[in-house]
């Protein structure tokens, strides 16, 4: 009996691609950085690692792309269920709009950010006269990174929407259901996985900002310096072990919160085929 007919090669082939081709982009610099921070003692490295300003830094950086992940995920969905149930004048515009920061250069996105926040800014002057100081501060580095990760958030949960018949609602609402249990015991537990995969790929994304962040935090070490930051000044500072020591302890890091929220998806999807009716 004659194999079937394959458009791409056979496995054997296909993996040794992939390995080195995965090897070559990914495998290969990231061994490098951890050989380089080898060159320091654990004295070293741990002194390099704690050190106040960049413990500050971690601080920052961490709790603003979980703050900006975490609303994205709410308003994302928001966004994306408008796109997905309703037809509206200049919904092509709104989905443009939400893939903006996808091909806006960071740089363009902070000096526009900063420019806007700012104390003489169109936003910035309304809101520092109630008391709310956007730019140079850490609820700038806040904003931006919630720019940057929108996109993920919609462009994940969007197609999950577009596969969820709007006949399940109007099922729901048949047999009784108000909207809060339609949405809750229907559509969220359907939209989880990719709630899950949005957050994820936003706060990966913003754990690595640089270009947008890099203006309208203002730079003030203890105080709105993100990691990212940090690592150049250490570079600058021909400091190549002590950036790179920073950089293994977040590449740690997101290597284990992105384990983490694996696991959570697997979770969901093993929760979702043991309900009934699945």
């Amino acid at each position: 009996m004659s194999s079937p007919h394959r458009v791409l090669p056979g496995f054997r082939l296909s993996l040794g691609f992939t390995w080195a081709y995965v090897g070559l982009l990914v495998l290969i610099p990231l061994s490098s950085l951890v050989l380089k921070t080898v060159s320091l003692s654990w004295p070293q490295f741990w002194d390099t690692v704690t050190a106040p300003r960049a413990l500050a830094a971690y601080r920052l950086s961490f709790l603003a792309s979980f703050a900006a992940a975490l609303i994205n995920v709410v308003f994302g969905l928001l966004v994306a269920w408008v796109l997905v149930r309703y037809r509206f004048p200049g919904r092509s515009l709104v989905e443009s709009l939400v893939d903006l920061p996808f091909a806006l250069p960071t740089a363009v996105a902070g000096l526009t950010l900063t420019t806007l926040f700012s104390a003489k800014g169109w936003y910035g002057q309304h809101l520092e006269a109630l008391g709310l100081k956007v730019a140079y501060s850490s609820l700038g580095v806040a904003v931006a990174l919630t720019f940057i990760g929108l996109p993920f958030v919609v462009r994940t949960v969007q197609p999950v929407l577009e596969d969820i018949d709007a006949d399940v609602e109007e099922a729901a609402a048949t047999l009784g259901a108000t909207p809060w249990q339609t949405f809750s015991r229907v559509l969220f537990p359907a939209v989880l996985p990719a709630l899950l995969s949005g957050f994820t790929l936003a706060f990966a994304r913003a754990l690595g900002e640089y270009g947008s962040v890099v203006f309208i935090s203002g730079n003030m070490p203890m105080r709105t310096e993100i990691v990212p930051l940090l690592i150049v000044t250490k570079l600058e500072q021909y400091d190549y072990a002590g950036a790179t020591a920073i950089a293994v302890v977040m590449l740690v890091a997101s290597f284990l919160l992105l384990l983490v929220v694996n696991l959570l998806q697997r979770w969901s999807h093993r929760r979702l085929e043991t309900r009934p009716g699945t």
